[in-house]
């Protein structure tokens, strides 16, 4: 549901702004609001869910996304319509990283990355069916009304899941699943027996929280915010980071942080967290100027819009299964392959717009982004299981939040960044939707070079460390 109401929602736009006559500012909130409320919830919920019970947070999750959903929908002015959007980034942010924490807790070894192969699958699979989906209720229900059915469709998932995950999913237990290892490894972080689970570390979620928002603000707010003014906030963010950092070494000492800062100390964790930035910040920004070159420079509808990204995510989804089965055998070069796929994949698409011509684009690209996408599945999954395969279980949800905020803050830059040269492309050549298209991916291939080349550091480290790369070491 929370990837779901990504993807549809970009598709739903155009009709929003008919449907409730909504500015542009509002239009840019109903998607950036969320992006920033999700970012901000992720690590506090997950530390939430780790010393409590992530059944409870999960289900509190889902309830608040599923009558947040509804308001959303039932939105009579665009303020009441971006303040639902808020309200609903917020109970994604609180439900996701209890799905990651189950996983960690749940599983070991080999079956952990099938079990992340699945999460995986789910995750494209929902962005596959998002601009598919939203076109068909638009066109089912109208331009004026049918953006309403595109927050509704959560309302009966969210009613089924509920008992659901009461029933299936377990209620905490004393050790939360920790193994002997997982102990051993929680005393090593500096989290000994003697460490306060239960106590929180309120000034660490302040600071944590004004520095997510104050960095990630001037990226979701590029495109309406025109004043040099809002890069000050990036300085802010670095200062109230770096207090953060310091903070959570000093309460270390005495309790549980929000995040333990010896997480960073495995490289598996530390370069894995960075690589799923940088691969975030290229490929969400190739939906987000792909939707905009079909829609507005080659009148494509929303639901052909939906058909043309389709290849990428079903490839990604099926992908992501096969990578969640196979990563324990092949580890960090998996990764590197799917990278390399996906860049491949991305150029092919480049050369496909140059050579293709109106609205033959979508066809002609079909094939480029079917292997991007089949890339990207051996990226996500299998990077997101070697990432936390050093991280105690009583620490899964606040690293699977950790790791869920850099994909947030890699997604806002770049979209920022990929979107800034498309929309100076166009704006300088109106008629060239082709050429912004082109050299906005070619940013984002920049983006996915870089992810490539931490990879490929990470494998070059362990091989000359004599440390394995696999999932489960």
């Amino acid at each position: 549901m929370t990837l779901l109401d990504v993807s549809i929602v970009n598709v739903a736009l155009p009709t929003i702004k008919v449907g409730l006559h909504t500015s542009d500012s509002a239009l840019q909130w109903v998607l950036s609001g969320y992006a920033l409320t999700f970012g901000l919830a992720l690590v506090p919920a997950g530390r939430f869910g780790d010393a409590r019970s992530r059944r409870a947070v999960f289900m509190a999750g889902l309830a608040l996304f599923t009558a947040t959903s509804a308001l959303a929908g039932a939105a009579q002015s665009q303020e009441w319509l971006v303040l639902a959007r808020l309200a609903q980034g917020m109970a994604g942010g609180i439900l996701v990283p209890q799905v990651s924490g189950f996983i960690q807790q749940l599983f070991r070894g080999a079956e952990r990355g099938k079990a992340f192969g699945l999460l995986g699958a789910t995750i494209g699979i929902s962005t596959a069916i998002g601009p598919l989906l939203g076109g068909l209720l638009i066109q089912a229900f109208g331009v004026t009304e049918g953006w309403r059915w595109v927050f509704y469709v959560n309302l009966p998932i969210g009613v089924i899941a509920l008992p659901v995950a009461y029933r299936l999913l377990p209620a905490p237990t004393a050790p939360d699943g920790d193994t002997a290892d997982d102990a051993a490894r929680g005393e090593a972080a500096g989290g000994g027996k003697g460490a306060r689970r239960g106590r929180f570390d309120p000034l660490g979620v302040c600071l944590l929280g004004a520095g997510t928002v104050s960095l990630l603000l001037p990226f979701v707010q590029e495109q309406q915010w025109h004043s040099p003014a809002k890069w000050w906030l990036v300085l802010v963010a670095a200062v109230l980071l770096a207090a953060f950092v310091g903070w959570e070494l000093r309460y270390a000492r005495r309790g549980e942080p929000v995040v333990n800062m010896s997480l960073f100390r495995a490289r598996s964790f530390s370069l894995g967290t960075l690589l799923s930035l940088l691969y975030f910040a290229g490929f969400t920004a190739i939906f987000f100027i792909f939707t905009l070159y079909l829609q507005s420079g080659l009148r494509y509808t929303a639901l052909d819009a939906g058909l043309a990204i389709t290849p990428f995510a079903l490839g990604s989804g099926a992908a992501a299964a096969v990578g969640g089965r196979v990563v324990h055998r092949f580890g960090r070069p998996l990764v590197t392959a799917g990278l390399l796929m996906v860049v491949v994949g991305l150029v092919g698409a480049t050369i496909a717009v140059h050579v293709a011509s109106g609205r033959n684009v979508g066809w002609e690209t079909a094939a480029p982004l079917l292997f991007a996408g089949l890339g990207s599945g051996l990226v996500i999954s299998p990077n997101q299981t070697l990432t936390l395969g050093e991280v105690p279980v009583r620490r899964a949800g606040s690293a699977g939040g950790m790791l869920q905020t850099a994909q947030r803050i890699g997604s806002a830059v770049g979209i920022a960044a990929v979107g800034s040269v498309f929309f100076a492309r166009v704006a300088a050549h109106p008629t060239d939707w082709a050429g912004a298209f082109q050299i906005g991916v070619l940013v984002a291939t920049a983006f996915v070079v870089v992810a490539l080349l931490v990879s490929l550091a990470d494998v070059l480290g362990g091989r000359f460390s004599g440390r394995g790369n696999r999932a489960g070491k």
